[in-house]
């Protein structure tokens, strides 16, 4: 039996595969397009090397994932490789150069001749869809908080007392921003109408949001300069705000009708903590196929919830946070952590022991999210929800 590695170095445009054999020497090195047709030419010229090929590419989407669609569909056993290892790998490698033809025949002999690279399989296609949303909500609330802090720029430049008061994560500032953003419309306008434009406008609480505004416009008489151009600017930012904050409503529903029809959906939400958006991020960041990772330590190291060692020689028990890690995934395990602080009993009560053995608020949640990856692994490993006293298993 003939046994081929080959690997890709991918592109937007072109990719660039290398196959080698069982002793490292070159079969094939060839450029091609990111093209279905030159693509399946490609797959065939390599299988016709030998019996059995193992490929190893170094995107796992983006513009490889026409190409690994291709390979999966096809049973074609496919591992990625991070470009950061394949840089460090070069650096064993004859030559300072770096080609991607150089890249491509590293790729092909990494996994070759390692035995821990992370298999790419077919994607669940609920996942998938939660991965493009997820991302698009990362994206738009992202945009959300860079016009809020322009918003609050332009405010403090003219109206720094309102700008203190408002808080422009609620709704009904905002509607207020989009009439009135001086200190002397509002005193020209007085409280009743203010008011009861307010309520026109359905905005909860008018008559508090009303007095918090007119008693900020009673403490400023002074005109800035480039005051009308800057009142212009927060309107047009505060609608900008207030259509964000629609758009990220409308993928939350979204978000949630798709994450339901997946299969551990009740289990995952289960978890105190874990909600609907935290939970499509669990899958999205995931893929929501356990067994990919084998542990509940893997699983936790891919999060950076776990600590690695840093010894040597006569120095051991060092730590330190991984390099290398899933940032999204880190953030779900941190923020659901400290969801559940405030609101289950049991974890409450293990971040305070934590805190009483003098561990930082920091390490004291990582603590917390370590310990609720191994729960979070047993309920997804036996398909069972959350419960605060475990079921005992019968006796055989």
């Amino acid at each position: 039996m003939t046994l081929i590695w080959a690997g890709i170095d991918a592109g937007k445009t072109h990719h660039h595969c290398v196959a080698i054999d069982e002793s490292g020497l070159r079969l094939l090195s060839r450029r091609v397009a990111n093209d279905e047709p030159e693509l399946l030419e490609l797959l065939a010229d390599v299988l016709a090397l030998g019996n059995e090929v193992t490929w190893g590419i170094d995107l796992a989407d983006g513009g490889a994932a026409l190409a690994i669609a291709i390979l999966v569909d096809r049973g074609q056993p496919v591992h990625y490789i991070s470009g950061r290892a394949i840089h460090r790998a070069s650096e064993s490698y004859r030559g300072e150069g770096k080609t991607d033809a150089k890249d491509a025949a590293v790729i092909a002999d990494q996994v070759r001749i390692r035995r821990d690279l992370h298999p790419l399989r077919a994607s669940d296609e609920t996942v998938t869809d939660l991965k493009i949303l997820t991302g698009r909500r990362t994206d738009l609330v992202a945009d959300r908080t860079r016009t809020v802090n322009r918003l609050r720029a332009h405010l403090t430049d003219i109206f720094p007392g309102l700008e203190r008061a408002l808080d422009l994560t609620n709704i009904g500032p905002l509607v207020l921003l989009t009439g009135y953003q001086t200190p002397a419309s509002l005193r020209r306008t007085g409280k009743k109408r203010l008011e009861a434009w307010l309520r026109n406008r359905k905005v909860q609480r008018a008559d508090r949001l009303s007095e918090t505004a007119l008693e900020a416009a009673g403490r400023q008489h002074a005109s800035l300069p480039g005051e009308k151009l800057t009142a212009q600017m927060v309107h047009t930012l505060a609608r900008e705000v207030m259509a964000l904050n629609q758009q990220v409503t409308e993928l939350d529903k979204a978000i949630e009708a798709r994450f339901r029809e997946h299969r551990d959906f009740e289990v995952i939400t289960s978890m105190p903590g874990l909600g609907i958006i935290l939970g499509a991020e669990f899958l999205a960041a995931t893929g929501g196929d356990m067994t990919a990772f084998g542990t509940a330590d893997r699983l936790a190291g891919f999060g950076s919830v776990a600590p690695v060692p840093r010894d040597s020689g006569k120095i051991s028990g060092n730590l330190r946070r991984p390099r290398r890690y899933n940032r999204r995934l880190q953030r779900v395990f941190y923020i659901s952590a400290l969801c559940s602080i405030r609101h289950c009993d049991e974890s409450r009560r293990f971040y305070e022991r934590k805190r009483a053995e003098g561990k930082r608020h920091i390490q004291a949640v990582l603590a917390l999210a370590r310990r609720r990856v191994n729960v979070l692994w047993a309920l997804l490993r036996d398909g069972r929800t959350y419960e605060l006293v475990p079921p005992i298993a019968l006796a055989a």
